[in-house]
């Protein structure tokens, strides 16, 4: 994975967010037919939504439109236009 953000009313000041968004960049070498078990779940849109109560959208590197910042900066903005505030999970290898 390259970047990991979280967006949605569960990064708003809600009392009891009802949902969580996920966006996920994932590296260009990734291939979703490598992941098995449950984190499989994770990488289809319905079924996570299904099963885990949340809206995981993910691409790799290679496809975000106009770099991985544009793609970032797309998901932080509401239909209205307004921004939506994102929280990016930071992972570090040991």
């Amino acid at each position: 994975m390259a970047r990991f953000i979280i967006f949605g009313s569960f990064v708003t000041d809600k009392l009891c967010p009802q949902d969580i968004d996920i966006f996920l960049l994932m590296k260009d070498t990734f291939d979703v037919r490598n992941v098995s078990g449950k984190a499989r779940i994770l990488f289809d849109h319905m079924a996570a939504h299904n099963y885990e109560g949340a809206s995981i959208f993910w691409v790799r590197r290679l496809v975000a439109f106009d770099g991985e910042e544009a793609a970032i900066k797309h998901w932080q903005l509401k239909r209205d236009g307004k921004k939506r505030g994102i929280v990016e999970v930071l992972i570090h290898d040991s």
